[in-house]
């Protein structure tokens, strides 16, 4: 008997000790239950923060003050000078049209026909006037605004952006070093400022990059003999033709004139300098190209230099200090104070998005830096063409934003060619990057930013601008181009006129 109570008590025993574990691990599953749910809930929190955090970063901070009761412009055409900061507004211009999916002007290759007067049926997808509605143009060409009118509708905006004709040609000199006869000869900037007759033939292809590169690029002559005259009748005619020229030293400001005039948001017109070559800093207070470096030599110029270069290029100089005045004189008019509110607002917005999207707070590195080869500007020249490279770990919307903001000019219109017409068949001419001669050395560009022969205005051997229809063109074009202006829409002026 004893040993049956003995035997009864352990089965007791052991049945209290297989009931307390199975209520711990009850209790363990419901621990293990709620800790998994809100392990749940905060990766779906985090997301929607960082979501909620890409909004705001590029939405509600971006709207900038009031712009009152206008309407967005979503027709522009912007005429895309050389050297003056234009890429960085044409990518403005991209990233607008991208985000809200209207449709580009585009060329067929990357310039329309440059330097050849534009025709309309350089555009790709042209069907005949006003067949199809194109919102924004603003790759290079040659001004014609009649051939411009049969593309873009009716209220379009019009405007360009100018610099001063010294720095302009600093620029040019350093881009164009290997392409422009005139600057090829000459053993450096300051030597063809002292006797530029002595280097420029007028006769020779893209020596157009060499004189009054501006007036050129309103479809001017730019090698007629300066006149009160006819520099008077160019500035109408661009006044005419645009309701707004930007000036380049005064980036910021113009900027706000810009965002205001086409009554768009403040992240809008928000950008970082892209294809800024590696240079000192300039003094004033554009932010544009400010690089530290030491200014290569062969760019180096004395004061009496500088001067010898604004009379070479009289017609740009004169242009240029014309649009000078009449944007301070729109400035005033905007208001001093609330233009220098707004540059404030500009630049620190400027900054914070720098801080958010870009390595070491935004400061342009050398392309063969960038680890993303498809964001690698293309390099041209003597000195090297800079870029930026994205913070990681950025969500995807965010990343989709700064990634617009950086990408470069070629690879963007790659891009919105692809997505406007992704039917099209690749061009043979793209299958292989070609050599460009770039700063007396031959380069190579990347497959993922793919360049036809003869395109950005360079060509194998130094060769002329636009594509290979283009240069086939320019000699049986020429002679009766010549004879155009920018009053009847053409390319060139008429023997030192405007007719």
């Amino acid at each position: 008997m004893a040993f049956k109570r003995r035997a009864r008590r352990m089965r007791l025993g052991l049945g209290r000790y297989r009931v307390g574990p199975m209520w711990l691990w009850k209790a363990l599953l419901v621990f293990v239950a709620i800790a998994f749910a809100g392990q749940l809930l905060g990766v779906i929190f985090n997301k929607s923060l960082q979501q909620d955090r890409s909004r705001s970063l590029f939405s509600s901070d971006g709207q900038g003050p009031p712009l009152g009761s206008c309407r967005p412009h979503s027709h522009v055409m912007f005429l895309k000078t050389h050297k003056t900061a234009s890429s960085t507004v044409l990518n403005m211009l991209y990233r607008y049209g991208e985000e809200r999916d209207l449709f580009f002007a585009l060329p067929l290759g990357y310039q329309f026909g440059y330097p050849l007067p534009f025709n309309a049926h350089r555009v790709k997808g042209y069907r005949g006037p006003h067949v199809a509605e194109f919102s924004i143009m603003g790759n290079h060409m040659r001004f014609n605004k009649p051939e411009v009118e049969k593309v873009m509708p009716v209220d379009t905006f019009y405007f360009s952006i100018m610099r001063d004709p010294v720095a302009l040609a600093e620029s040019s000199y350093a881009y164009y070093k290997a392409v422009a006869p005139a600057f090829k000869k000459a053993k450096g900037l300051g030597d063809f400022a002292d006797n530029p007759r002595k280097y420029y033939d007028p006769r020779l292809r893209n020596n157009h990059y060499a004189r009054n590169l501006l007036w050129f690029d309103f479809g001017l002559d730019h090698n007629a003999n300066f006149s009160t005259t006819l520099a008077r009748k160019g500035e109408v005619a661009v006044r005419r033709a645009f309701k707004l020229i930007l000036v380049s030293e005064h980036f910021d400001q113009s900027m706000v004139l810009l965002r205001h005039a086409l009554c768009w948001p403040l992240d809008a017109i928000v950008s970082f300098s892209l294809n800024a070559r590696q240079q000192k800093p300039s003094g004033g207070n554009s932010w544009v190209g400010k690089v530290a470096a030491a200014q290569p030599p062969a760019l180096a110029l004395t004061d009496d230099q500088r001067l010898k270069l604004r009379e070479w290029n009289a017609l740009d100089w004169h242009l240029y200090q014309a649009f000078n005045r009449s944007f301070w004189n729109e400035v005033d008019r905007f208001g001093r104070i609330r233009m220098d509110q707004e540059v404030a607002l500009l630049r620190t917005r400027r900054d914070v998005l720098a801080r958010a999207c870009l390595r070491d707070g935004g400061t342009p590195v050398e392309a063969s830096r960038i680890r993303d080869k498809t964001i690698r500007p293309f390099q041209s020249g003597l000195v090297k063409i800079l870029g930026y490279e994205l913070q990681p770990g950025l969500d995807n919307a965010t990343h989709q934003s700064c990634l617009r903001m950086i990408r470069p000019e070629i690879q963007y219109k790659d891009l919105l060619d692809a997505r406007q017409f992704p039917r099209a068949a690749p061009q043979a001419a793209q299958a292989q990057a070609p050599a460009i001669p770039a700063g007396g050395a031959y380069l190579r560009k990347d497959p993922s930013s793919q360049l036809r022969t003869g395109e950005l205005g360079v060509g194998e051997g130094g060769g002329g601008g636009g594509t290979g229809e283009d240069r086939s063109r320019l000699s049986r074009s020429n002679n009766n181009n010549n004879n155009q202006t920018l009053l009847r829409g053409g390319g060139g002026g008429g023997k030192g006129k405007i007719k």
